[in-house]
C-alpha cells in the first residue's frame, strides 16, 4: 500500500499489525507500528529509508509498481538500524549503483549489518541536496538514538523526515494524528520517549533547539513510526522538550514483586499512608512480576517518586524486581526521588540492595527504606502507613 502526502511525495512504507514486541523482546508494541519510508519526486527523486528486512520482498515490489527503481536517484539512509535499512539489500541488488545519503556513522553501521560497500555519501549537518525546485537539508541527530542517526527537512514543502524522533508505535489506517485516538497517540509517544530517548534527554533537548534555530516553517513530520503530524506538528517538539527536561507529574508509583503477599501488603498500606496525607497525589501500584515492564516504565517517567519493594531471597531480591532495577539504572531518570521496602525472613539484605541500586540510577533516596519481619501484623502495617506519610513529607 502506499498513499499521497502531497502531490509529489507518497508514503511507500509498511504498516505491521501484527508485532507485539520490538527491539528483540525488549519493547512492548500493543497497537502494532509501521515502518514509514517515503518517495520524494522532482526533477531528481529521492527514497528516504525503507523497513523492516522481513518486509524487504514485500517493500521492494510495491515500490516498483509506484515507480521504476532505476528512476530512484539518491536513497537516504537517515537511520541504520534493521527496522529502517532492513530492505536496503535487496533494494541495491536491483539498483547497486545508486548513491546511499547518511551519515559517517551511518556508513560503520550499515557495513556492519549488511557487509556491503555500496555507494556512500556522507553528509553532515546542513549539507544540501538538490531534486530540482527542492532540497534536502540533513541535521545530524547522533545519539537520537543511535550514533548513526539524522534527520532532513523538504524545503517548499517544509516537512521534517525526523526519524525515530516524535514516532510512535502505531499501527493505523489513519496515518496522520489529527485521526487517531488521541489518548492512544499520545500514550504512546510518551512510552515511546520514556522507553526509548530518557537517557538522551539533554541531546534532545538542544537538537529540538537547533531545529527550532534554523527558523524554517514546518507544516509535516513524518517521523519513522506510527502517524506524522499535520495539523500543528510542532506540538510534539514541544512535548519533547517537556519531557526532556527532567519531567514529572503529581504521581507516585509503588512497584514492588511479593513471595507470600507479605511485601504486597506493605505496599498497599505505604499506598495508604500516601493517600490520607495527600488526597491529590497519584498513587499507582504494580507487581512488576504481573506488569508490562515498559508500561511500568512509562509510570515511573510520569512520576516524582518511585518506591521499590521486594523480599529478601538468597540474600537478595526477586528477579524481576533486579530486572526493573537494571532497566531503569540505564535510562538515568533526572530529579527523581526514590525509597526502597520489603519484608524478609531472616536475612534481610533486600532494602540496602534496592536502595544502592536506585542510587546508582540516579535516584535520590529519601530514607534508609522500611523492613518488616516475615509477614506483617497489624502493628507493622501501622509502621507503613506512616512510612508512606513521612514520603509526603518528604516530597513536599
Amino acid at each position: 500500500m502506499a498513499f499521497k502526502i502531497k502531490d509529489n511525495i507518497l508514503w511507500v512504507g509498511k504498516i505491521d499489525w501484527e508485532l507485539r514486541s520490538f527491539h528483540g523482546e525488549e519493547y512492548s508494541t500493543h497497537r502494532g507500528s509501521s515502518y514509514n519510508s517515503y518517495l520524494v519526486r522532482d526533477r531528481k527523486i529521492a527514497l528516504i529509508d525503507t523497513v523492516w528486512g522481513k518486509f524487504s520482498g514485500e517493500f521492494v515490489e510495491n515500490l516498483q509498481r509506484e515507480i521504476p527503481l532505476e528512476s530512484i536517484d539518491f536513497v537516504i539512509a537517515n537511520h541504520a538500524e534493521t527496522d529502517h535499512s532492513g530492505a536496503l539489500p535487496e533494494l541495491m541488488r536491483q539498483i547497486p549503483d545508486k548513491p546511499v545519503y547518511c551519515t559517517s556513522n551511518g556508513v560503520k553501521s550499515l557495513k556492519g549489518h549488511y557487509h556491503q560497500d555500496w555507494n556512500f555519501q556522507v553528509v553532515k549537518t546542513g549539507d544540501k541536496l538538490s531534486l530540482g525546485s527542492r532540497d534536502l537539508i540533513f541535521i545530524e541527530a547522533q545519539m537520537l538514538h543511535w550514533p548513526d542517526s539524522m534527520m532532513c527537512y523538504l524545503t517548499h514543502d517544509n516537512i521534517l523526515f525526523s526519524n525515530d524522533a516524535f514516532g510512535q508505535h502505531i499501527a493505523s489506517e489513519q496515518m496522520y494524528h489529527d485521526l487517531v485516538d488521541q489518548a492512544e497517540l499520545f500514550q504512546e509517544a510518551i512510552k515511546y520517549y520514556a522507553n526509548i530517548l530518557t537517557p538522551f534527554s539533554a541531546l534532545v533537548d538542544r537538537k529540538i533547539r537547533e531545529v527550532l534555530s534554523l527558523n524554517v516553517p514546518v507544516d509535516m513530520i513524518c517521523p519513522s513510526h506510527g502517524v506524522m503530524w499535520r495539523k500543528n506538528p510542532m506540538q510534539i517538539a514541544e512535548k519533547y522538550l517537556e519531557w526532556a527536561n527532567a519531567y514529572a507529574e503529581n504521581q507516585i508509583t509503588i512497584a514492588y514483586d511479593s513471595m507470600w503477599d507479605g511485601t504486597r501488603r506493605m505496599a498497599e498500606a505505604i499506598a495508604r499512608g500516601i493517600r490520607e496525607a495527600d488526597q491529590v497525589v497519584t498513587v499507582k501500584l504494580f507487581n512488576i512480576a504481573r506488569s508490562d515492564k515498559n508500561d511500568l516504565i512509562t509510570e515511573i517517567f510520569k512520576s516524582k517518586a518511585l518506591l521499590v519493594g521486594s523480599p529478601t531471597i538468597n540474600k537478595g531480591i526477586l528477579s524481576a524486581v533486579a530486572a526493573l532495577l537494571e532497566e531503569i539504572r540505564g535510562l538515568r531518570f533526572q530529579n527523581k526521588k526514590a525509597a526502597a521496602f520489603g519484608c524478609y525472613g531472616w536475612s534481610g539484605e533486600s532494602i540496602r540492595i534496592i536502595s544502592d541500586k536506585l542510587g546508582e540510577g540516579g535516584f535520590r533516596l529519601m530514607n534508609d527504606g522500611i523492613r518488616q519481619k516475615w509477614n506483617p501484623d497489624s502493628e507493622a502495617i501501622e509502621k507503613c502507613i506512616l512510612f508512606g506519610k513521612d514520603i509526603v513529607s518528604t516530597l513536599a
